[in-house]
Order: structure tokens, then sequence, then C-alpha cells
């Protein structure tokens, strides 16, 4: 097995990990049109599937951190005997942009990449995401794996087939849904993680419980009693909800909307966050959390939820993360970032709300002084 690196130049950002956790053995879930597999069965599923179908080569997309940190151990999994190409980028949301898209577009091109080429997305959500946009559109598409390396990715980004760019700081705008013919899941990747990225990840698997499975949820209502020597069990069963989720509505008409709970306000505080002077950038599962807790509040003012439902979703989301501190001044362009979500419709923006713990209600209108009571409730 030879390969080579190839280097995609853009601005670097702050520094992830990844490296190895816990490890047990799971059962494979078959997707909607392709298989997940777990720990070793996966490495033994890829190899199986490049020898079958025949690919003239193999490439390998990373960002910076999963190149230093999860290729070397993914390369001694690899029993080919044809080409690997390694294309790397920065890491960071910055990345995640059409311009990366051409430099690796370009760079699979001057390698003689051809529709019987595989891309295999080595990295987090950022990786997953342009890395299935980038095989989805080149010369029409060839097919893709996804290793997910960060817990968010694991449990969200990489389950589902959506595949996309941001456009400017508005998130995942530019994408298609195409599904990989192979995801490959390794909590081992874990190890090293930062707390703060394990907490980013969380906030999708508290999000699942809070809008399908309400006895999932309920496991993380005390996290001390948690025993995260079997966490692995909490991401099969995230990855589970999901699956069962998109598989019933690949395409978001419907049921799918449901995983959007807490991002139509998050998403927009991500986006705030991301290019505003004077901001920390958020990570993803921050701003979602904070979202949660908005459109939870939302929610109860509705009717949807209870107050002590409310009460619980908050103090919950509040035992992880820690508060975003707001001003007044931020609710406005916050607002109008809002016109910009996907499932926008007829220039309405439109809410999945809680409908009770566990349960949701899609397509919902909100005026903006609910809205902006919502933040004053969360400053509080």
């Amino acid at each position: 097995m030879s390969f080579s690196h190839f280097y995609v130049r853009i601005p670097e950002k702050n520094r992830l990990f990844c490296g190895a956790i816990y490890t047990q053995p799971m059962q494979s879930i078959n997707a909607n049109g392709y298989p997940i597999h777990f720990g070793t069965s996966g490495y033994e599923a890829l190899n199986q599937l490049i020898t079958h179908q025949k690919y003239s080569s193999v490439f390998i997309l990373t960002d910076s951190h999963s190149n230093d940190y999860c290729l070397p151990k993914l390369l001694p999994k690899l029993a080919v005997d044809i080409p690997i190409e390694i294309i790397e980028f920065e890491s960071g949301e910055n990345a995640k942009n059409i311009d990366t898209c051409v430099e690796v577009w370009k760079i699979l091109t001057e390698l003689g990449a051809d529709r019987k080429s595989l891309l295999v997305n080595l990295g987090g959500g950022v990786v997953t995401d342009l890395g299935g946009f980038v095989a989805s559109t080149f010369k029409r598409g060839i097919d893709f794996v996804n290793i997910p390396t960060t817990l968010l990715a694991m449990v969200d980004a990489s389950v589902g087939g959506k595949n996309g760019v941001d456009l400017g700081a508005l998130k995942n705008q530019i994408g298609v849904i195409n599904t990989p013919a192979l995801l490959v899941i390794d909590t081992s990747y874990l190890e090293t993680l930062p707390q703060n990225e394990m907490r980013s990840g969380l906030a999708e698997m508290l999000k699942h419980g809070l809008v399908y499975d309400k006895a999932y949820w309920e496991k993380f209502l005390d996290l001390k009693a948690i025993d995260f020597a079997d966490f692995d069990a909490l991401i099969y069963d995230s990855i589970v909800i999901k699956n069962d989720i998109v598989s019933q509505d690949p395409t978001e008409n419907g049921i799918r909307k449901a995983l959007n709970f807490g991002h139509t306000l998050g998403h927009a505080i991500e986006s705030y966050f991301l290019e505003s002077d004077g901001k920390e950038t958020l990570l993803h599962g921050e701003a979602i959390a904070a979202g949660m807790v908005l459109e939870a509040f939302i929610s109860w003012k509705k009717g949807l939820l209870t107050e002590p439902e409310f009460t619980q979703v908050k103090d919950t989301i509040f035992a992880v993360f820690n508060p975003i501190l707001f001003e007044e001044n931020d609710y406005a362009p916050i607002f109008a970032l809002l016109i910009h979500d996907k499932k926008n419709e007829y220039g309405k923006v439109q809410f999945a709300l809680l409908d009770g713990i566990g349960k949701i209600k899609i397509n919902q209108t909100v005026e903006n002084e609910l809205i902006e009571a919502a933040f004053k409730n969360y400053k509080s």
C-alpha cells in the first residue's frame, strides 16, 4: 500500500483532538441505503467494499487535526493494494465553504480521480459534510465513506445523508442529500477529544431524547449517575434514534424536521457569533444547547410543554453547558438571520417545538415577541 499527501491551504482555527476511548462490540445497523458498522467490523467491511467494488483509487479527506491524530490509526487497517492519496485542509468551521471544495476538486482532478474512485472522509462534522458534498458532485458523483472522529459527527453529522457547506456565515446553505456507501463508527477516536467537543456532541444526544424517546432523555437527567465506561451504548442508541427518524423521511418533508429542534435559533446564534467581531466562536453543540433552551421556553408558552417539563429541560442542559452571554443588541441581528433557515416556507420561519418530552410538533410559526421573551428567560 502506497500513499501520497496533498494539502489545501486555508486559515487555521482552534485545534481539536481525536484518539481512542471505549470499545464494545455493537450490532451493525441497516440504514436507509447503506450499512453502519462499528469498531473492527467497520474496517473489515471497508476493505471488503474496496475489493468488491474494484475502485481505481482511494482518497482520504482529513482536516489538519484528524490527519495528525486519526489518520495514523486508520492507515494500518486498510488492507488494499491500490494507491491511496491523502487530501488535508485546515480544521474549523471557516473551512466549510465552496472555496475549500474547489481546491479539493482540483486536487482530485490533478491526481486523476475518476468515477471509480472512492473518497473516505475521516474527521468531524466539517469533514463529513464537506467530503460528502465533494464526492456527490465530483464527476456527477463518486462513492464516499464516512469515518467520523468526533462525538457530534458520530451521532449526528455523518448519519442521514446530509452533505453541504456554509454560505458565508449561513450554515449549510449549499448541499445535497446523498448517502455514503458505508459508515464506520469507531469510538476509539474519542479518547483525546477535548471536553468541550464531547459536550458539543452530547447536545445532539440530548436532542434525540427530547424529540423522540423520553426514556432515552431520562438517562441524562443525572449525569453523575452515568457510567461512562458504557458510553458506547448511549452513542449507539443515539444513532439508532437518528437513523429511525431519517429512514421514515429521508428528504425532510415530515418527521425528519423533528431533528431541527433547537436548530432554528441555534443556527442563527452560531452564525451570528461566527461573523461578529468581539464574539467568541461557538461550537455547534454549544449554540444548539442554547437553541434548545430557548425553543423549549417557546414550547411551554405555546402550551405544548408543561412548566415542570421546561424547567427540567433547562436545568439538565445548564448542568452541561454554561449559559451564553447575550446582550440586548444581539437580538435584532439574530432575528434577522432566522429568515435564512432552511426549513422556512413562503417567507415564514418554521420551528420544530416540543409537544411534551419525547414528542415534537413541526412547522410552527413563532412571533418575534415570544422569541425575545425566550432570550430574556434564558438570561435569567
